[in-house]
């Protein structure tokens, strides 16, 4: 998957060094098949980030929706033009947006971003997703991997979702695409959280820093940790409850944050299991459980986040425990028959 993104990378350049649409950076591998654990063995995507930013003659910038507490902060990715006309005197070739007639523009140069990928300014999550899958499927040909394998591409509105194979085994990847805020592990995403996510609805991503984080403990972890083995174990226990994937991750990364990472080895193991499920017990009778990376002042330092999300308020990932007792008794319930 690594190799495939890396080579589809150099031809987005390719293709795309003199348009203007979002320039692609290279793909940052996100989510349990990155960070060596999965619950679904045999049935893992490989999910990637692809980092977008502006083309010649545009900037981005973020604008949060809604400043109310909510799990997942939504923002919108607002395009705006920008002055090039000093870069025509420097013997650029390109027209400025805001200064040169629009006939001559419509005559000469290809349209603006606001113009293919935006809805009313924004960025369109929708718009992307579709040039997106126009783009992987014309590029696919020039790759290495095309003499090999075969490319199908799958449904999807805000990602691009492929399979490759090559009749003995096969992979899927789904390629997510995303706003970097600031200079942060912190992005804007096109991944949906919720039923119905609007087309200009970018949501928060903390997948980067969560990647960071475990690859973080890898590296300092002793040789037969058995970390990643624990949290596999549980998830895959957990299937069929009502606690998601996404809680019990969170619970063991707050447990290798707070414990030492000398107390994982292999000899460790039930007494960690022991204490991750204490953990969601306390957790579920309390209604109430920490977001990992927001107001987080324990993490590694190679984990960059902007201000607000390094010392906003951490929220609570179990409110809808909170929220509906009938919810709240069947997780009771769920957890004694665990």
């Amino acid at each position: 998957t690594t190799n495939l993104m890396d080579n589809y990378t150099v031809y987005f350049g390719r293709v795309l060094s003199n348009s203007f649409y979002p320039v692609l950076q290279r793909a940052i591998g996100v989510g349990s098949a990155f960070e060596g654990w999965s619950p679904r063995e045999q049935d893992v995507v490989y999910r990637v980030l692809i980092p977008m930013t502006p083309p010649r003659g545009h900037s981005f910038h973020l604008e949060l929706e809604s400043a109310e507490e909510r799990p997942v902060r939504n923002f919108r990715v607002r395009v705006q033009l920008e002055c090039t006309c000093t870069r025509e005197q420097q013997g650029d070739n390109m027209l400025c947006f805001l200064h040169h007639p629009e006939e001559e523009l419509r005559r000469n140069q290809d349209p603006s971003l606001l113009d293919t990928l935006c809805t009313s300014s924004y960025l369109d999550v929708e718009k992307t997703a579709r040039w997106f899958y126009q783009l992987v499927r014309a590029i696919w040909p020039a790759l290495p991997q095309a003499h090999n394998w075969h490319l199908t591409l799958l449904p999807s509105t805000r990602s691009c979702q492929v399979k490759v194979s090559n009749g003995r085994e096969s992979f899927r990847i789904e390629m997510l695409f995303g706003v970097r805020r600031d200079d942060s592990d912190i992005f804007v995403s096109s991944q949906a959280r919720e039923a119905h996510t609007p087309s200009t609805t970018w949501p928060e991503s903390c997948a980067v820093a969560e990647m960071k984080f475990f690859k973080h403990i890898a590296k300092v972890a002793p040789r037969d940790s058995m970390h990643l083995k624990c949290l596999q174990f549980f998830t895959r226990l957990t299937l069929g409850f009502g606690f998601s994937t996404y809680t019990t991750k969170r619970i063991v990364m707050h447990l290798l944050n707070v414990t030492p990472v000398s107390s994982w080895r292999r000899r460790d193991f039930l007494q960690r299991l022991e204490d991750v499920s204490e953990c969601l017990h306390l957790c579920v009778r309390a209604k109430r459980l920490n977001h990992f990376i927001v107001g987080n002042q324990r993490l590694p330092e190679n984990i960059s986040l902007p201000p607000d999300v390094q010392r906003g308020q951490s929220y609570n990932l179990l409110h809808h425990l909170e929220q509906h007792s009938a919810a709240h008794t069947q997780a009771m319930y769920e957890y004694q028959v665990l």
